[in-house]
């Protein structure tokens, strides 16, 4: 098994050569569907009320159960692993291991702590293949309900409704330069938002990419990249994100636009 250190709350086992990697109230629920199933994914998609969540694979809405050390069912997505870019086709879902889930549980634990909206990592397992290399599997806490910033500009055409994306994506820029977080890839698609009005939040997504730096280099490289996106978006799919508000974004994001 790997020998890095856990954030707290977390607990390591395994169940022959896998290894798991759970918040200590799941462990044991997680161990149960890994010796029944053989895998967190083949757990979610056999579950009856799962929804299937299109991404670069099938991941798996679905709910932990309420059983023993967890008090309270718990609604999460499991997906499997793949790589993206131009070696998808050939590289798969096998990563050099321990893959990148320790990765993203380590950046997803900073971000959390440090006041970042970004879903909760409630496990991930590691599956070795051969050699060196493994497959993954990784569990988060599913969002509120709610949509990626495409679907939600789309969504309400409103004034007042755009001001309230702009100011939870705002938000987000902010936590995220509080704490030095670069997001290489900080696209409309990365970009989640729940709720409405004051209670309207915009989490970060894919963070396994995330690496940290200095505040102000980070605030600048993340709307950059952001509005990079929106621009793109608005060429290919006529988002519609006028100029002033990417103004607005950057002004309350507190970066030069």
């Amino acid at each position: 098994m790997s020998a890095e250190a856990l954030p707290s709350g977390y607990v390591r086992s395994a169940l022959g050569v896998v290894e798991l990697v759970a918040r200590d109230w799941a462990a044991d629920a997680l161990r149960d569907a890994l010796r029944a199933h053989g895998s967190l994914h083949r757990w979610a998609g056999a579950q009856a009320d799962r929804e299937p969540l299109r991404g670069r694979d099938v991941a798996w809405a679905t709910t932990l159960g309420a059983s023993g050390a967890l008090q309270v069912s718990t609604p999460v997505v499991v997906r499997h692993s793949r790589h993206g870019g131009l070696l998808a086709g050939l590289t798969g879902d096998v990563f050099v291991r321990p893959t990148r889930a320790p990765l993203e549980l380590a950046t997803a634990a900073r971000l959390a702590t440090g006041g970042v909206a970004t879903p909760e990592v409630v496990a991930y397992t590691v599956h070795p293949v051969a050699g060196v290399f493994a497959r993954s599997d990784v569990m988060t806490r599913r969002l509120p309900t709610g949509s990626d910033f495409p679907d939600a500009w789309r969504a309400d055409a409103s004034a007042g409704a755009r001001a309230v994306i702009i100011n939870a994506v705002a938000v987000l820029l902010r936590a995220l330069s509080a704490v030095g977080a670069h997001h290489p890839d900080l696209n409309v698609k990365n970009v989640y938002v729940a709720g409405a009005g004051s209670s309207a939040t915009a989490y970060v997504l894919d963070v396994d990419r995330v690496t940290f730096a200095a505040e102000a280099d980070a605030a600048a490289r993340n709307f950059a990249r952001l509005a990079r996106s929106i621009r793109k978006w608005n060429d290919n799919h006529s988002l519609g994100v006028g100029d002033d508000a990417l103004v607005r974004l950057a002004s309350l994001a507190w970066v030069d636009s």
